[in-house]
């Protein structure tokens, strides 16, 4: 893939066949994360959204066990080492949009952190215009329900010359 223009979308679509697949996926996106990214989840309920975080979280070597942060909305992971911790966000149950998420302050922990947000779409965008969007979808017709493709979309001026499709090794 070459290089994208200056705020144009780099892109890369994967498929993933087992929860293995979506953790090291999760291992292997961690390693082009830095800290000031938002990425934003979405997919279905059971579509490896959280799973994918986990890898994430082992990439990056937070402190913790990732799990889904359902009912306290929000949990950091503080860095083990020298890289960024980790604010893993489900924005499932707020209905509001950025308003309802200013309550967790992630404008504040943006800069330093990476930010992970599941279910966050009309909820975060305005946090940032530079962001990795990642979509999963249950595959139709294939023979076992593991299977997800994943899309991932990087938006802004960050993510113009990021080539996402190093993801797919």
């Amino acid at each position: 893939m070459e290089a994208a223009a200056p705020h144009s979308p780099a892109e890369a679509r994967l498929t993933v066949t087992s929860p293995d697949q979506m953790r090291e996926l999760g291992r292997r996106l961690a390693k082009v994360l830095r800290a000031g990214d938002l990425v934003m989840l979405s997919g279905e309920l059971g579509a490896g959204k959280t799973t994918l975080t986990r890898g994430l979280g082992e990439g990056l070597g937070v402190r913790g066990a990732v799990t889904s942060p359902t009912f306290v909305i929000a949990r950091v992971h503080p860095a083990l080492g020298d890289g960024p911790p980790l604010v893993h966000v489900d924005a499932y149950r707020l209905g509001g949009g950025l308003d309802e998420m200013e309550d967790l302050d992630l404008d504040v922990s943006l800069p330093e952190s990476v930010v992970i947000v599941e279910w966050g779409e009309g909820k975060v965008e305005e946090l940032t215009d530079d962001r990795l969007q990642v979509v999963i979808h249950r595959a139709v017709g294939e023979t076992t329900d593991e299977v997800r493709q994943v899309t991932l979309t990087g938006l802004g001026e960050r993510w113009a010359s990021v080539d996402l499709t190093v993801l797919a090794a």
